[in-house]
């Protein structure tokens, strides 16, 4: 059992007799408090997808929720629903395209490493690696002899996501991505 300060995001916890996925995560230190950091959480309850807000003391000990983490790729998409297929067993998982909202924005039909979160055999979420390869498909043209500056622009990527990239980036070259932060790491390697 971690404490509330240990929890990161997409963790399934038991609370209020359901399961919730924890969505995003927010750490605040209010004054006057003697040392006790407060950390709201949004979770998502994963068999009705209601959404709720709850506040946890950072020494509250919280019950982590039997979940299995499958390895799958993209599929297609089916309405408001994405379709991941198992890479093992060929599994289709069906993930309604708001519960995931944040992660859409890094998958298309290359991603790899992506990994379903299973909750009483049920798809709950995604667990997304921590940098994913997409394509620029609209950016300023790039600048000739720039250099490696921290000087930036504004790029669109083949899944609609728009980062900040260094000014030598053109539309075509694929960036590698870093999906914790959604910021621009470095060109991805060619293959």
């Amino acid at each position: 059992m971690p404490k509330a300060s240990e929890v990161k995001k997409n963790t399934a916890i038991e609370y209020n007799n359901s399961v919730y996925i924890i969505r995003d995560i927010e750490r605040s230190v209010p004054q006057g408090r003697a040392g006790g950091s407060l950390y709201r959480m949004r979770m998502y309850d994963v068999v009705t997808g209601a959404k709720v807000d709850h506040t946890f003391k950072d020494s509250e000990m919280l019950t982590l929720a039997d979940l299995i983490r499958r390895q799958a790729m993209f599929s297609y998409l089916d309405g408001d629903e994405l379709v991941f297929m198992d890479n093992e067993d060929y599994t289709p998982y069906n993930l309604n395209k708001e519960s995931i909202a944040d992660e859409v924005m890094f998958i298309d039909e290359n991603t790899q490493g992506i990994q379903v979160i299973l909750v009483d055999g049920s798809p709950a979420g995604l667990d997304l690696p921590s940098s994913v390869d997409l394509e620029v498909v609209e950016t300023d043209p790039s600048i000739k002899g720039a250099s490696a500056t921290s000087r930036t622009k504004p790029a669109t990527l083949s899944t609609g996501l728009i980062i900040q990239v260094p000014e030598y980036i053109s539309t075509g070259d694929k960036v590698k991505v870093n999906t914790a932060e959604q910021k621009y790491m470095s060109r991805a390697d060619a293959k």
